[in-house]
């Protein structure tokens, strides 16, 4: 419930390197400075969902004209940037580490990248799904679209993108969340949030912003999660164990039902054109191909 820190030093020593509360952003502040403080100690790394659950709590999408026309209660994408804020402040208080994952907010964006500019050990990703939809997508109240924080405005998704190509933001969170059938196909009002990204994550990315590098996207994916998060980097060198992914950049494909390997099937991708493929992995020594 958010009352209590866990036993955080035994954790990492367990081999823990990352601490949250989960799908649930941590509200009070006086518990999210404990957190940054304790976590110093052995430079380890808080990540927070932004969202400030006291400002519309039973907002079920962003505020704005589209939330209007549909009806629907709306979140203020201000609960998001109070948040940031606010730990922000926090992370630069305690001189400790902070990402903020699932940010959506091109100005929250812009908070952070100020507050990194000035010394402060934060850092945040963005969803491949606030990169591909908006809340116009919501028009035909596609549950598969509910998500936490919520689908911001088209202005706002091309914002993000942008931000993506600039550097501000540091890497993609997959935020994939299996949802079983009967938690998603019910009223919009009463459906779970969350949506499965993974097997479409990289098609989903290219096709949102075509003009990511290799380069550029790896580090999104893989080398810059790595730093933050104090994980080992692969590398392609002789003796070293294997751990590659096979992509194709150019392969452009309609995203079917059957290409989902999960048990679960929420993904408002399928039927989606996409934009590069994964077509298979060699870890150590196996080989699997798509």
């Amino acid at each position: 419930e958010g009352k209590e820190l866990a036993e955080m030093y035994e954790l990492r020593e367990s081999g823990a390197q990352a601490f949250s509360d989960g799908l649930k952003p941590i509200q009070s502040a006086g518990m999210m400075v404990k957190a940054l403080q304790y976590v110093k100690r052995f430079n380890g790394v808080i990540i927070q969902v932004p969202d400030d659950q006291t400002m519309a709590a039973h907002g079920l999408m962003n505020e704005g004209i589209v939330s209007t026309r549909m009806g629907l209660p709306g979140k203020p994408v201000i609960a998001e940037e109070l948040m940031v804020s606010r730990d922000i402040a926090l992370a630069g208080y305690t001189g400790s580490r902070l990402h903020i994952t699932g940010i959506s907010s091109p100005r929250a964006v812009d908070a952070v990248y100020k507050a990194k500019q000035e010394g402060i050990n934060v850092s945040c990703s963005v969803t491949p799904y606030h990169l591909f939809f908006c809340d116009e997508d919501l028009v035909t109240y596609d549950s598969y679209l509910k998500v936490n924080p919520p689908l911001r405005t088209r202005t706002d998704m091309l914002a993000l993108r942008q931000a993506l190509r600039d550097g501000k933001i540091d890497c993609i969170a997959s935020h994939h969340l299996p949802q079983e059938y009967d938690s998603k196909i019910l009223e919009f009002e009463y459906a779970k949030n969350g949506m499965i990204t993974l097997e479409c994550l990289y098609g989903a990315i290219l096709e949102a912003v075509p003009d990511l590098s290799p380069e550029h996207t790896v580090e999104l994916l893989q080398a810059n999660p790595a730093k933050i998060f104090g994980l080992d980097t692969n590398s392609i060198r002789e003796g070293a164990s294997a751990d590659l992914t096979l992509f194709q950049p150019g392969n452009k494909y309609r995203f079917e039902m059957s290409m989902i390997k999960s048990i679960s099937k929420n993904s408002p991708f399928i039927g989606k054109e996409l934009t590069g493929k994964v077509v298979g992995i060699i870890t150590k020594k196996s080989m699997r191909l798509n």
